[in-house]
Order: structure tokens, then C-alpha cells, then sequence
């Protein structure tokens, strides 16, 4: 017996891995590069920490299913189908996104893509109709990652001549038979998700990773503008930061709140009204500063303080 086979012996009685069966753990964190895209999601996203976390801990999981599929040590490949509960505007489609990233790091999926579609693109109007039109979206996904936003609307009870329940169907064969090389992920609000997987049960067996996504505090929002502006090369004055709290605040009691896009969206307005301002005096010499700042006259033209003022404004409408 050669020494190295009798040193391997003794490891082995001492309760100790062989030397050959040893990983380097944070090399092969640093290696595989997912320390990367978490990073670069808790760059892209204010607050969020349970979001984070969990896709932490899913990261962790899958290599250390890595590491044992390469010890032989799994059967296996984990269930990866995911379920994103929340309100519009808080970061699905970005941790989608890194989601994809990580899975194609690992080796769980060939390609790091997002193929996102919502009801439209899966179901058909007439017979015949919706079998073709999933098939493709789900070959255009396959190797990736589909993102199926406002899942709920697939299932319409109320409609005897609805087509949903065919790409359903097609949806659950497929997930199960060919989950090595797709992971689907469903999006939507979380109580019409609750009666969606209730209306049926097949997609909640398949879902391993069920993850909910809080809406954004009033500091968050104001971060989360603030890395807008940073992002474009304007910042607020500090009148107009103290004025975009306020806007905050009333904006969230309004209708059609949509967290960080309806934040962008204001954004974009209040870029506009400071560009009509600044344009406003031809004569006038700007400096850079000038182009870059948003004053306080800027927000406080927004109709959500007009709507504050008087209730009855702008009601029914995307405020701004």
C-alpha cells in the first residue's frame, strides 16, 4: 500500500475528508464570481433586506450543490421554480435579472437570459391558438430563466371560453419535466397570487422559493431618488430634497403609487419642468451646477400637491 493510500486510510478513520474530497470554499465562491452580482444588487437596490437575504441563502445553497454534485454527493438537480410577491415598482425584474446571473454562474441553467412575458404573450383568443404561442415563448426561454409577470391573470374562472387553462397545463408539464434546464419564475401581487396557486395547486407544488417583496419606506424612496439623480447627473438642491420628502409622503396616499417607478416617474417630470425653467431666460449664461440641480420650484409644480390642496384634482389620473 503506498504511502499516500495509507495516509488517505488514516484521514479516513479519524473522521477526516480526504485531501482529494477538500474544497477551498471562498475560492470557489471568488471563482464562480456570484459575490459579484450580489454586490451589484445591493448597488442597484435600496433597502430590501429580506428580498437580499433570501437570495443570499438561495445563492449559498446552489453552490454548495455545485460542490457536492462534483463530489458525486447529489442525485438531483434542486427545484428552482420561484414565486416574487409584491407591489409594482420594488425590484422584481432586477433580482430576476441577478437571479439569472447567479443560476448561469453555477451551472444550473446554459444561458444567464430573462425571457419575460405576462398573460398576452402565453395565451391565444381563438382555439387552437394558445398551445403555439406558449410552446414558443418557453423554447425562446428554455436554457434561462422565464419571468411571468402578473401570473394570476392566466387563470380566469369567470370565462368558460378563457384559454389560460391550456398554457397552464402546458406551463406545469413543462416545469416538471424539463426543470434542469428552465426555472419560471411568477410575479404579481401577493393575495391574488395566494388565490392563484389555491385555484391551482400544481404550480405550488413545483414552487421551491416563495419570496415577498416589502414595499419601500419613505427614507428608501428618497435614497432611491437620490441614486436616480446620481445615476443622470442632476441631485437636488437642498430646498427641493426637504420639498421631495413632502412629495413622498403625499404621493404614497395617492392613487396608482408604484414605489421606485413611480419615483422615476416623477423624476422625469421634474427633469422636464427644470429644463422649461432653465430654457425660460435665453439670456441667461448656466453654469454646470445650474443644469444639474432640481430647485424646489421644480417639485412643488407637481399636481400631487395641488391634489393635496384640492382633493378633487387630478383624481383618476397618474399623478406626478
Amino acid at each position: 500500500m503506498s504511502t499516500q493510500t495509507v495516509s488517505s486510510a488514516v484521514a479516513a478513520d479519524a473522521g477526516e475528508a480526504p485531501a482529494a474530497d477538500r474544497v477551498d470554499l471562498r475560492r470557489e465562491f471568488n471563482e464562480v464570481g456570484i459575490g459579484d452580482v450580489l454586490d451589484q444588487l445591493d448597488r442597484e437596490l435600496i433597502g430590501l433586506k429580506p428580498v437580499k437575504t433570501r437570495i443570499r441563502e438561495i445563492a449559498s445553497l446552489l453552490l454548495i450543490e455545485r460542490i457536492r454534485k462534483r463530489m458525486n454527493l447529489t442525485s438531483e438537480v434542486p427545484t428552482l421554480h420561484m414565486s416574487f410577491t409584491g407591489n409594482p415598482g420594488t425590484g422584481k425584474t432586477t433580482v430576476a435579472l441577478r437571479i439569472a446571473s447567479i443560476l448561469h454562474k453555477l451551472g444550473f441553467v446554459r444561458r444567464g437570459q430573462v425571457v419575460s412575458v405576462t398573460r398576452d404573450e402565453l395565451v391565444g383568443q381563438y382555439i387552437g391558438h394558445t398551445a403555439p404561442k406558449t410552446k414558443e415563448i418557453l423554447k425562446k426561454a428554455m436554457g434561462g430563466v422565464l419571468f411571468i409577470d402578473e401570473a394570476y391573470y392566466l387563470h380566469r374562472p369567470d370565462n368558460e371560453r378563457d384559454y389560460g387553462q391550456e398554457a397552464i397545463e402546458i406551463l406545469l408539464q413543462v416545469m416538471e419535466s424539463q426543470r434542469e434546464d428552465l426555472v419560471v419564475i411568477l410575479a404579481g401581487y401577493g393575495d391574488r397570487m395566494d388565490k392563484f396557486f389555491a385555484s391551482n395547486p400544481g404550480f405550488r407544488s413545483r414552487i421551491a422559493h416563495h419570496i415577498d417583496f416589502p414595499d419601500y419606506s419613505d427614507g428608501e424612496l428618497l435614497a432611491i431618488a437620490e441614486l436616480m439623480l446620481h445615476d443622470m447627473n442632476y441631485k437636488f438642491s437642498p430646498e427641493a430634497r426637504e420639498a421631495f420628502e413632502r412629495y413622498i409622503t403625499l404621493r404614497k396616499t395617492q392613487p396608482l403609487f408604484s414605489n421606485a417607478r413611480s419615483i422615476r416617474n416623477a423624476l422625469d417630470r421634474m427633469r422636464l419642468r427644470q429644463a422649461n425653467r432653465l430654457v425660460a431666460d435665453l439670456d441667461r449664461v448656466l453654469s454646470a451646477d445650474d443644469i444639474m440641480s432640481l430647485e424646489a420650484s421644480d417639485v412643488l409644480a407637481s399636481r400631487v400637491f395641488l391634489s393635496h390642496a384640492m382633493p378633487d384634482a387630478g383624481r383618476g389620473t397618474g399623478l406626478d
